[in-house]
């Protein structure tokens, strides 16, 4: 490896410590702003919702069977289907899309 190399790792290592170290050292407190609090509650959910759903759109031969899957596990998530029902709906429908879009 080269002397670059080194440097990048380092400074790639800086910055991860940084984002872990610096919020428990700046925030000693409660915090008590209700805004805030719901904001920091929500990123987790977000965070996972902008890297699932691209990745839900591009598994597919097409993104219209993606889009299609998508919202029949919505659909089926939103009348209380669980985690494993929902995914063999989002499945089937995969399937059955695809099946479709390749006769058509």
């Amino acid at each position: 490896m080269t002397h670059n190399t080194y440097i990048y790792i380092l400074i790639m290592a800086g910055v991860s410590y940084a984002i872990r170290v610096l919020p428990l050292t700046l925030i000693r407190n409660q915090i008590k702003s209700r805004f805030l609090q719901s904001f920091l509650y929500y990123v987790p959910y977000v965070t996972l919702a902008v890297m699932t759903f691209p990745a839900i759109l591009e598994a597919t031969q097409t993104p219209i069977s993606g889009a299609i899957a998508l919202v029949a596990g919505i659909a089926a998530a939103w009348l209380g289907a669980g985690l494993f029902n929902v995914a063999l709906c989002c499945c089937s429908v995969v399937l059955i899309v695809e099946l479709i879009i390749s006769l058509i």
